[in-house]
């Protein structure tokens, strides 16, 4: 990979290069706080069919900055009472459908490695297309911020035809080691349940995109050995909580929406079981009939079509620590929901709470000082921060 050097600017400079004329305040998305339901909201910038968001480190100013992924293409950074900027150098995508630029995270040492990991649906030969991972080195300068040496180190392997189920969410180890990732089915059903393609899989890989050492499936070489568990459809979703516990959220068919406590080389059913039926009304064997393969700690009928979660550790909202909040599209605001051991300690999730917020929501992030932070769905979507009244 091509090593550029980081340009970190100071404070001063920073607030400088965010005083320039692509950096004046976003009038367009400035509104008066909106009390409602227990929160003061605050609408703080649009995006185009925005996808994912990562908090930037304090710049020593006080005001937060992020990188906002839009799925169309465009990657930006905002900051706040400032206009997004748009950074250079990112991949060129296949947008479409439920593809484009997906999810992104800042490297475990970005402090001083600079380095942003990205995913995005890449074209193949003929009407193929796939999700990628990739890494680059952030560099903000002048306000003209950058990505350097954008280098490809995971593939979707194979690429197929259709623009669904690409899952590509980024979850790096609490140990900062290593890293996960979702790969969803690609809407073909049976990859999810075949070891020779990482279709339907969550993969666990080094920050070099390579199988990660102690795999479950290491022993069989080749695709097998990036799985950390199979049988997934479409996840979305990728958290570690409090106690280091890896999890996923993704979607069902027709019902069956899922959150999965992720254990290393477990089956989690797709397409053998569901809780949902296929988008037909051809029926679907429950998971409660195959004990086998595991089941989820909570799941959906209808859906709630979610986008992605969080779990809470914040001080805004105390009475929310652990529960899983999770970002609705199809339910329209934010599902708040418990966990509680079961009867064979395995965590049993119970639904708590719909907070209707009148639109779908893609994405819902946990700031420093605990106040959430969303990102709706679509054209001319909201950033908006939820604060306790």
């Amino acid at each position: 990979m091509t090593k550029g050097i980081l340009c970190l600017l100071s404070p001063l400079a920073f607030l400088a290069a965010s005083c320039g004329s692509q950096a004046q305040p976003d009038n367009d998305a400035a509104t008066a706080p909106e009390q409602r339901d227990g929160f003061v909201i605050t609408d703080l910038a649009r995006f185009d069919s925005p996808w994912a968001m990562v908090f930037l480190p304090d710049d020593g100013q006080g005001k937060t900055a992020m990188l906002v992924t839009e799925r169309t293409g465009a990657l930006k950074l905002w900051r706040e009472g400032a206009k997004a900027v748009i950074v250079s150098g990112t991949p060129k995508v296949d947008a479409g459908g439920q593809g484009g630029l997906g999810d992104i995270a800042l490297a475990p040492d970005f402090a001083t490695s600079g380095l942003v990991y990205l995913t995005w649906v890449e074209a193949g030969a003929g009407d193929t297309r796939g999700a990628v991972l990739g890494r680059a080195r952030l560099v903000r300068d002048q306000g003209s911020p950058r990505l350097e040496g954008l280098t490809v180190i995971w593939r979707q392997v194979p690429k197929v035809s259709g623009r669904g189920h690409f899952g590509h969410r980024i979850a790096f180890a609490p140990d900062g080691k290593s890293l996960f990732l979702s790969s969803g089915e690609r809407q073909k059903f049976t990859p999810a349940q075949d070891m020779t393609t990482n279709l339907g899989k969550i993969l666990h890989l080094t920050l070099d995109g390579q199988p990660a050492p102690g795999n479950p499936f290491v022993a069989q070489g080749g695709i097998a050995a990036q799985v950390w568990t199979l049988g997934h459809r479409n996840p979305l979703g990728l958290q570690f909580d409090a106690q280091g516990r890896l999890w996923d959220l993704e979607h069902g068919p027709a019902g069956g929406d899922e959150l999965n406590l992720l254990s290393p080389g477990k089956n989690y059913g797709w397409p053998l079981v569901s809780d949902g039926d296929n988008y037909d009304g051809t029926p679907i064997p429950r998971n409660a009939t195959r004990p086998d393969l595991a089941a989820p700690a909570i799941s959906w009928n209808p859906v709630i079509a979610p986008g992605d979660f969080v779990f809470y550790s914040g001080k805004a909202f105390p009475q929310w620590r652990g529960q899983a909040l999770i970002a609705a599209l199809g339910a329209a605001g934010i599902v708040r929901v418990g966990l509680e051991p079961g009867p064979d300690g395995r965590p049993v999730g119970k639904e708590l709470e719909r907070i209707d917020l009148g639109t779908r929501i893609r994405e819902i992030r946990e700031a420093r000082d605990g106040t959430l932070w969303i990102l709706e769905d679509g054209e001319n979507a909201r950033l908006r921060r939820l604060a306790p009244r």
